[in-house]
Order: C-alpha cells, then sequence, then structure tokens
C-alpha cells in the first residue's frame, strides 16, 4: 500500500524515514502521516496542535496540510529535536509554519491560546486520558481530534516490561478510547491503520 504514496518521495521525507528506522524513533509513518495530511485537509484546517512532535515527522504531513498561512504547535521534551525538526521542515519549506515549544505537552496546549481545528496526541500513553480532557473542549465545531497507538490489542500493548510496556498504559489508553466514544459532542471511530488511529469529530 505504501507504494501508491510514492509523489510523497522528497528527499527530505525520506532522511526522516530513514533517520526513524536506524534509531528506532516511533514516528507514525507513512500510512499514517498520509492519513494525517488528508484528515487536516479534509476539515480545512489552519490551526493544529501536536502533542508529541519529536523531529518533526508527523509535523512535517500537518504542515503540508494548512498551507503558508496556517500554524503547526509542536511540543516536545527534548531541544535536540527541535533542532533536528527546525533543519528537516527547514529544508523542506514548512519550518516557518511551524511552532516548536520544548517542555510538557499538556502544559504547552494550556498556555496556548484560542482553539484548533485538529489536536493530535501521540504522547506517553499513560498521559492518553488527561490529553483527551484538556483537548476536548479546544477543538471547534467541525475540527478533529486525532491520536495515534490507539488499539490496545496490538503488539505495542502486550505488557512487555523489557520493552518499556505495562499493562497500565494499555488500560490508560483503552480509557481514553471509551471516554471519546461516550461523549455526545463527538462522533468517532478507530481507523486500523498501523497500532491504530482514533479519529473523533466534534459535532456539537
Amino acid at each position: 500500500m505504501a507504494d501508491l504514496l510514492g509523489r510523497h518521495d522528497d528527499p527530505v521525507l525520506l532522511e526522516m524515514e530513514a533517520e526513524a528506522r536506524a534509531t528506532g524513533f516511533p514516528a507514525v509513518g507513512r500510512l499514517v502521516g498520509a492519513t494525517l495530511e488528508l484528515l487536516a485537509r479534509s476539515v480545512g484546517a489552519r490551526r493544529v496542535f501536536e502533542l508529541g512532535s519529536g523531529f518533526g515527522y508527523s509535523a512535517y504531513w500537518f504542515a503540508r496540510a494548512v498551507g503558508p498561512e496556517g500554524e503547526v504547535h509542536c511540543t516536545d521534551d527534548s531541544s535536540e529535536n527541535e533542532r533536528k525538526a527546525a533543519d528537516y521542515l527547514g529544508r523542506a519549506g514548512l519550518w516557518d509554519r511551524v511552532r516548536y515549544r520544548v517542555g510538557d505537552a499538556l502544559e504547552g496546549l494550556r498556555s496556548t491560546s484560542g482553539t484548533f481545528d485538529v489536536v493530535f496526541c501521540d504522547i506517553d500513553k499513560a498521559a492518553y486520558p488527561q490529553a483527551w480532557e484538556l483537548a476536548r473542549d479546544r477543538i471547534r465545531v467541525g475540527g478533529l481530534y486525532v491520536a495515534d497507538n490507539v488499539i490496545r490489542s496490538s503488539a505495542m500493548w502486550v505488557p512487555d516490561p523489557s520493552a518499556g510496556r505495562s499493562a497500565a498504559e494499555g488500560e490508560a489508553v483503552d480509557l481514553h478510547n471509551r471516554r471519546i466514544a461516550e461523549d455526545a459532542h463527538y462522533l468517532s471511530v478507530i481507523v486500523p491503520t498501523r497500532d491504530g488511529v482514533m479519529v473523533a469529530l466534534r459535532i456539537a
């Protein structure tokens, strides 16, 4: 299926994907990335907030979607990831629409004013329920909440202490998913791509 996305094979994107493979960094990958861009474009997104940005791989796709007048607010606790994102997205011609904050992602959302067209969650899984509660009222009607890694039954959520995966993290993701599904202000579905992508549309 990824072969159908060859039109995105620009050199900077390939470099980012190569770094993710070489270092084991959990970038969302090509299929999820293209999905993020499509979702953002589908709601006419001009203002996106990312909870967890790493070195800018998912921001690459959102920055394409929002256009030169848009904003992608990125968060990560690593200044080195900010440096890498500035390099990659700068060379891709996308850095001018990125606002990168080094520090806690949830605090970053709290301290950034206004509403968003899309909030994307890809932080520590134990914090997913808190991320949802913080984000749900910050998204405009017609906007989207999107979260990666939400299929609890996938290999990612099989408890394995040696890999840093705990049963508590899986339970947190499950709670996150159930709270979204039960929220009358949102219409949601889990897209079973990779480790699952939650897509929730605010309808009221």
